[in-house]
């Protein structure tokens, strides 16, 4: 390991940032994948005769590898070598395309859509460990901010490019466009990024991998049916409790493993770190409220200003300026302001934007939502990155991958989870405003159900007053999911400015007494 450490401090500065120019185009083909169906569903289920269920799984079943198998593939990382997981996952993320894009039936193409979650995971996982080993200290945040700015393309970016290239060409393009990004990753990757593994190689721990990707995979698809059916779903709440419970299961099973001189998947003392654990779960929950953003602005562009999806994906570009101009400075403020700061700056910003949100109504001038979403997601950029950054140097270059994976863990269970609250207090504020005074109890249930079937009754009925209070019902439920950020943003200012250390020397003093106590973990600050 110390060799490929070496390695990577011996080349070329610039050959490091062009490797980590191809991890970052590789991760923001896997991000596109991720958005881009969200448009192209009503196009499949023609194309492939798909049922409603069918494109349900398109993208609930990659979503949910896509979190389930982060922490199996950082130990697969840790005792195989990263690259070659890095690689190989590529290579499968290419032919998982292909297969969808040649797919003849549904089946056909929700496995090769699984093959590609499974892939995607390996490789986003693989992509950040990589920047533990390329970059030391001094340069890491900032590779973090490039890398996390690669990712941030993909949200909007993928609807905007999918509806274009759907309403121009053949459906399969979709798919077949990560090809030529995947066979230029692998090739830098081969060149540039150096192999590594752990110097000790971690066993496979088979009980601790599949209670970790079961509860993973419970408690993603429960949040993904609770932001369609709502918190009071049976199912949903039933999945979720499942994998809270195997989640729980899993960290006393890894407890255990290791106090009889087993070899757990995650080292205990990683996670009882709180200059790791805190960074990595803050990490999470600064992306619940961009998430929500993703949710609700396109219902808001198309439903309320009566844009269509491509302009509704223009329309979130401010979203994305914000998110690049948080996350490319934060490594340079991190070193003066220290984390503590960074991140609960980046929080305040946030705050700032979601306050400045709620006053945004139907007539609200396009120029008035873009400083309020670029303000809400430059300070979502900003504590992502730092965050991120702060939980990256607190792993020894032998544990990167697993590390990794825990923060990428928490990183992907943030966005059905945002979806999932947001969605329901969106839902709630719309229903409870909207006035049916004197429709038909059919009619009524119809508005209710959505804003788009609310604005469908009112022009249906040529009712004016109807149209006015769809449009003011779903602003006051958009008031209501900015209200979460809010809360979100001060939750996020507290916890940071209790928890995470002042400065990187703090950070290292704090991780050096708990070494000592936990008596015989390894050392964090290595």
């Amino acid at each position: 390991m110390r060799d490929a450490v070496s390695l990577s401090s011996a080349r070329a500065p610039s050959l490091k940032w062009w490797a980590l120019g191809a991890v970052c185009l590789n991760v923001l083909a896997i991000g596109l994948d991720g958005t881009v169906l969200s448009v192209a569903l009503p196009t499949l289920g023609r194309a492939l005769d798909a049922s409603a269920s069918d494109l349900e799984w398109f993208q609930a079943g990659y979503l949910l590898l896509l979190a389930a198998g982060a922490i199996p593939a950082g130990l697969i990382g840790d005792r195989f070598g990263r690259k070659r997981l890095f690689l190989g996952s590529l290579a499968v993320f290419g032919l998982g395309s292909v297969l969808c894009a040649e797919a003849p039936t549904p089946s056909v193409f929700l496995a090769a859509r699984l093959m590609m979650g499974l892939a995607g995971a390996g490789s986003t996982v693989m992509a950040l460990s990589a920047l533990t080993v390329l970059f030391d200290d001094r340069e890491r945040p900032r590779a973090v901010g490039v890398y996390e700015a690669a990712t941030f393309l993909s949200l909007p970016l993928g609807p905007i490019l999918g509806g274009w290239m759907l309403s121009r060409f053949w459906w399969g393009w979709v798919f077949l466009l990560n090809v030529p990004v995947v066979v230029l990753g692998l090739i830098i990757g081969m060149v540039l990024v150096p192999e590594s593994r752990a110097e000790q190689r971690p066993e496979l721990d088979l009980v601790g991998a599949v209670a970790s990707v079961a509860g993973l995979v419970a408690l993603t698809y429960g949040l993904i049916e609770a932001g369609k059916n709502g918190w009071g779903d049976v199912a949903a709440v039933t999945l979720m409790i499942a994998g809270l419970l195997m989640l729980g299961g899993f960290a006393l099973w890894e407890r255990r493993l290791g106090a009889r001189g087993g070899h757990p998947m995650i080292d205990p003392g990683l996670l009882r770190s709180a200059s790791f654990t805190v960074p990595a779960v803050l990490s999470g929950v600064a992306g619940l409220g961009m998430i929500g953003l993703l949710f609700v602005m396109p219902q808001y562009f198309q439903a309320i200003r009566g844009v269509d999806s491509l302009g509704s994906g223009l329309r979130l570009l401010p979203l994305v300026a914000g998110l690049i101009v948080g996350a490319l400075p934060a490594g340079a403020l991190a070193k003066r302001l220290g984390p503590k700061l960074t991140v609960a700056l980046g929080f305040v910003l946030l705050g700032l934007g979601a306050a400045l949100g709620m006053a945004t109504r139907a007539e609200s001038s396009t120029a008035f939502v873009a400083v309020w979403m670029f303000l809400l997601c430059a300070g979502t950029g900003l504590v992502l990155t730092a965050s991120t950054a702060a939980a990256l140097s607190r792993l020894s270059p032998d544990r990167s991958g697993i590390g990794s994976a825990v923060v990428q863990a928490f990183q992907k269970t943030a966005g059905p989870l945002g979806t999932a609250i947001v969605g329901s207090v969106l839902t709630a504020g719309y229903r409870s405003r909207l006035g049916l005074g004197g429709l038909p109890e059919t009619t009524a249930a119809l508005a209710r159900q959505s804003v788009y079937q609310g604005v469908a009754v009112a022009r249906q009925s040529g009712s004016a007053a109807l149209a006015r209070s769809v449009r003011t019902a779903f602003v006051g439920g958009v008031d209501m999911s900015l209200l979460v950020s809010l809360g979100t943003a001060v939750a996020g200012v507290a916890i940071a400015l209790a928890f995470l250390p002042s400065t990187r020397r703090e950070a290292g003093a704090t991780e050096r007494s708990r070494a000592t106590e936990d008596d015989g973990l390894v050392r964090l600050d290595d």
